[in-house]
């Protein structure tokens, strides 16, 4: 019989807080605040054993002022396990790698996050400080899925003419977007965001990542800095029930954007939610609530969900060759290649979710 060793690991993301979880809540000011707190367990089995094995997990981060990232703790019969930060976008990752002939090849995973209803109508709303001039150029720069030139230009140029103010050239764009897209239920996991491809071929449907990744690319053509933001939903939503996902979030993978706007900051849209709704409530874009929710999601999030990075066409630490077009679901690699990270029975990996009390 072989005998299995297991590797665990405890970070805690509040500096000096070094041996509970309740440490870190209190050195991010959380007691006592407006704040929602949630565990999100990833289990991973990975079904091919055949030579060595890596594997990448996205983790929460910070983010403005209404996400915490508390802490992770990890258990599993990998070789090596370390956290690891994309050096371009700061995205936050467990990395681990099983040698060739182990098995079962398991880890689970535990993050802890706090987040709050966040926007410009959000109740005690600060201004958070500028952004750097480089993290707003890296958020105006083309990446393989998201090309600013050519047809991607044009078609920002042309539903932007006439506005001058940057507020109002991304209104522009976004109302166009929930006007001319569609959410197609057969698009596997949440898309790829090829938005050149839905451009040239006329084609606006998909999911998440192509409705909200259009909008990214053209706020970028026409100058806005913007970029999406990949995650999970992880409770039910007050607004709709197609909003929300909660206990068994496996497949509750979002991708939602955001534009930097002067006076605003980084403002928070989410037209793929309004096409959602459309859909899978059976509600007409024209009807009273969805005109509500239209307005609601230019500039403000129900936080019942949590972020995860804002990576793009990157390539992951120690990954061999090639990039992914994001990270927002486990991925993983053997001597084969990638394993179908849309399906998780052959990959064999659950996401769970849990409110806990403040």
């Amino acid at each position: 019989m072989q005998r299995r060793e297991f590797l665990t690991g405890t970070v805690l993301l509040a500096a000096g807080a070094a041996g509970t979880w309740r440490a870190a809540e209190a050195a991010v000011g959380l007691v006592g605040a407006p704040w929602r707190k949630f565990e999100l367990t990833h289990r991973i089995t990975l079904s091919e054993r055949h030579g060595p094995a890596r594997l990448w997990v996205p983790l929460p981060q910070d983010e403005g002022d209404y996400q915490r990232a508390l802490g992770v703790e990890w258990r599993g019969d990998m070789a090596k396990a370390q956290i690891y930060r994309d050096k371009v976008y700061g995205a936050s990752m467990l990395f681990a790698e099983w040698p060739a002939g182990t098995a079962p090849r398991s880890v689970d995973i535990v993050t802890r996050v706090a987040t709050r209803d966040c926007g410009i109508d959000a109740p005690g709303r600060r201004r958070e400080a500028r952004p750097s001039r480089e993290e707003l150029d890296l958020y105006l720069q083309p990446t393989a899925s998201t090309p600013i030139d050519g047809i991607v230009y044009k078609t920002a140029a042309a539903i932007t003419v006439g506005r001058a103010r940057p507020i109002n050239k991304a209104q522009a764009i976004y109302d166009w977007i929930v006007a001319n897209t569609f959410r197609d239920p057969k698009t596997r996991g949440c898309g790829l965001g090829d938005i050149k491809f839905m451009l040239e071929s006329g084609d606006l449907s998909g999911k998440c990542a192509d409705i909200n990744g259009l909008f990214v690319g053209l706020a970028r053509a026409v100058g806005l800095p913007a970029r999406e933001f990949y995650g999970i939903r992880v409770a039910d939503s007050v607004l709709f029930k197609s909003l929300g996902a909660s206990d068994d979030v496996t497949k509750a993978q979002h991708c939602r954007a955001e534009v930097y706007i002067e006076g605003y900051g980084w403002t928070p849209v989410d037209p793929a939610d309004v096409r959602k709704v459309v859909l899978e409530e059976g509600l007409p874009v024209g009807s009273p609530r969805v005109r509500e929710l239209t307005r609601r999601l230019f500039g403000n999030w129900e936080m019942n969900w949590v972020g995860f990075n804002h990576a793009r066409d990157f390539r992951l630490p120690a990954q061999p060759d090639g990039a992914v077009p994001f990270l927002m679901y486990p991925y993983a690699e053997t001597a084969e290649g990638p394993l179908d990270y849309l399906d998780p029975e052959s990959f064999r990996y659950t996401v769970q979710a849990r409110e806990l009390s403040i």
